[in-house]
């Protein structure tokens, strides 16, 4: 890889966290500040950052156009958006759609729920392997083999009491989810949230994406969640078939 294109893509990556200055970008990457600087003007010509104040440099918004102009290139997520819209619409609730790339689940879409308490996830956020729904449906889709190797590889960090820990464990919680054909996040990422999720296929048959609905526990306990998997597996056939499957 080229050199200065990696010092490149670390800048952008560093400033995905916030403004920096050039000093703090410097001790990033490792190198003298002349060096960043002469990065920083090639990506402020075209619009990858900009300065935040005099000191401070910012993601500039060639970097949104190119993420936005992407994700609008996505045939699934333009498939599945009435099928989105319609189960946020029934139930008030947050809604996510998610797919599995480069070892990656990452989230394509979001429409927000309309209480007050809302989820800080975002479009283009990985979501955790061994603790979210949509990681669940999207690995338990896999071969046993492939599930195997992820599951060696995973980094079990405990974000709650819930969290599942133990390869053993992960392998039997995806068997779980491939034969019910809805997965559960119980608390699982964050105390106060928990989350149902679902397939979404392709004209083969194959997992194309993953939709989920997530709820904070002070508007629905675990039984009242559950009681919306009838809607969210409505809303996974209905985004299916607008994909190209059929049954």
């Amino acid at each position: 890889m080229s050199q200065s294109l990696d010092r490149a893509l670390t800048i952008l990556d560093g400033l995905a966290g916030g403004p920096r200055t050039l000093d703090e970008l410097a001790e990033t990457i490792g190198v003298h500040k002349s060096t960043v600087l002469r990065l920083l003007r090639t990506l402020e010509s075209h619009r990858f950052v900009q300065r935040d104040d005099v000191r401070h440099y910012r993601l500039g918004t060639a970097l949104f156009d190119l993420a936005h102009r992407s994700l609008e290139d996505r045939d699934v997520r333009r498939s599945t958006e009435p099928a989105l819209r319609e189960l946020n619409d029934l139930t008030g609730h947050t809604v996510h759609l998610a797919s599995y790339e480069d070892g990656e689940v990452v989230y394509i879409d979001k429409f927000e729920s309309r209480h007050q308490v809302r989820m800080y996830s975002r479009i283009g956020k990985r979501a955790a392997l061994h603790c979210t729904a949509v990681a669940k449906v999207l690995i338990g889709a896999l071969p046993e083999a492939r599930r195997r190797e992820i599951a060696d590889s995973i980094d079990y960090v405990r974000k709650t009491e819930n969290t599942i820990v133990t390869p053993q464990a992960y392998l039997a919680e995806l068997s779980t989810v491939a034969a019910r054909g809805f997965a559960i996040d119980n608390s699982e990422h964050e105390d106060f949230i928990h989350c149902i999720a679902a397939p979404v296929k392709g004209p083969r048959g194959e997992v194309v994406a993953a939709l989920s609905l997530s709820v904070p526990k002070v508007l629905l306990d675990l039984d009242g969640l559950l009681a919306l998997v009838p809607d969210l597996l409505r809303a996974a056939d209905k985004a299916s078939v607008e994909c190209g499957y059929s049954r």
